[in-house]
């Protein structure tokens, strides 16, 4: 626990001098940390080139290595990111109420930092990039602690971060990087309770798992995606083949994928045709019930732990219902409360689905991949929150405040 301890007491000390800065020494520092990202960009590349390699010789499939894949678009992204995120609005100071009280105290709320974020993370070393600008912005000190695949990838990030701040006269320890990526150090991050104020997973099923059983930390839970496209009995089968195309197959190895498909039964051969025809351009596996086999006699008969897998892979769930009321028992069963999507000319149906699926982002007519911090117009993103409590979808600079009471009294005293 000594190690991290020394790293809980650095972010501490940084996280009272960062909760003082004012937005422009923020932005500045942003804008600078954009720059030496582009400027260090073939350092960058080749210590990812390393964790690339690496991940290749243990067989880690193609899908999850494009989660660990850094080129030079991806690092002008990241210099982007941090750019649009200095443009943002600063919640920090901003009071939200204020209203006299009989007894004539002023009573109001204001916008104050988190303190301390802890971010466990896989892969994506753009995670780096991102986490530290949105708590930057916010005046929070980030302790990150990413996979052992993305090691050399997010030690090169961080060290360039950091100089940034050094640069802009800003405590480099408002980020840290744990360079320890044994088990030992996971855990004990997630019972660091004297320095962290919230504990933030991005990952597979597993690690946010057992973050959530393991922390002794308050957690913010950012979500699997097992995200559903539906097509309704009145979708136009070329938009539904051409937006399930895209949310499964852009990126397969991500959150916001499709992962499961459900058809209305009066449209499914001709829409299933044209949908498996698309799938068939990128190998994409399809595993069905019954019905879907009898459309599409290739397919794989699908099993029950199916319809609740987040593949991340190219492989595809397709389940033929009846009824919108089906399809919205089956999602609704089996999603894990991420981004879920309906195809449909109804606006009877797509108001249903509106208000009955249960999941962070909702969506009619379009793909599911739109689930993303830049594509809501929050700048980059910390994460997905899948849960209801404080949090709820992508999180932005808001979610990672919080508020405080602010009284003005003029010698009130309680009887």
């Amino acid at each position: 626990m000594e190690y991290l301890d020394k790293i809980g007491a650095r972010a501490k000390e940084a996280s009272r001098i960062l909760a003082k800065l004012r937005q422009g020494e923020k932005i500045a520092a942003l804008k600078t940390a954009a720059d030496l990202l582009e400027e260090n960009m073939e350092y960058i590349l080749s210590e990812n080139a390393k964790d690339i390699s690496s991940a290749r010789e243990k067989g880690v499939k193609e899908s999850l290595i494009d989660r660990l894949c850094l080129t030079k678009e991806r690092i002008l992204g990241m210099s982007e990111g941090l750019r649009q995120i200095a443009k943002l609005d600063d919640p920090i100071g901003e009071v939200i109420s204020m209203k006299e009280r009989p007894n004539g105290l002023i009573i109001g709320k204001k916008k104050v930092p988190l303190g301390i974020i802890g971010i466990i993370y896989e892969s994506r070393p753009n995670v780096t990039a991102d986490a530290f600008g949105l708590c930057f912005k916010t005046s929070n000190a980030v302790i990150l602690r990413g996979g052992s695949d993305a090691i050399n990838s997010n030690k090169a990030i961080c060290q360039v971060l950091r100089e940034a701040l050094e640069k802009s006269n800003v405590p480099a320890d408002a980020v840290i990087l744990i360079e320890d990526t044994s088990r030992q150090t996971a855990t004990e991050l997630m019972r660091l309770n004297n320095y962290l104020d919230v504990l933030i997973p991005r990952g597979g099923a597993g690690l946010i798992r057992s973050v959530v059983e393991n922390s002794t930390v308050p957690v913010i839970e950012t979500g699997t995606g097992n995200c559903h496209i539906y097509v309704d009995e009145s979708a136009e089968i070329d938009m539904a083949a051409n937006i399930v195309y895209n949310a499964k197959t852009q990126r397969m190895g991500v959150c916001n994928a499709c992962e499961s498909l459900v058809i209305h039964s009066a449209i499914a051969k001709d829409a299933l045709l044209e949908i498996s025809k698309r799938l068939s351009e990128k190998n994409v596996e399809i595993r069905g019930c019954t019905r879907t086999l009898e459309i599409l006699p290739d397919a794989v008969l699908a099993t029950e732990e199916d319809w609740g897998t987040e593949y991340l892979d190219a492989i595809i769930s397709c389940k033929i219902v009846d009824t919108i009321d089906e399809a919205i028992e089956h999602i609704n069963r089996y999603n894990t409360g991420h981004s879920e999507a309906i195809i449909t000319s109804s606006y009877q149906n797509a108001q249903r689905f509106l208000n009955e699926i249960d999941a962070a982002a909702v969506y009619v007519n379009a793909s599911t991949r739109f689930t993303d911090g830049f594509e809501f117009g929050y700048g980059a993103e910390i994460g997905i929150s899948t849960q209801k409590l404080h949090a709820r979808g992508p999180m932005g600079l808001d979610a990672l405040t919080t508020t405080k009471n602010i009284i003005y009294g003029n010698g009130q005293i309680r009887e």
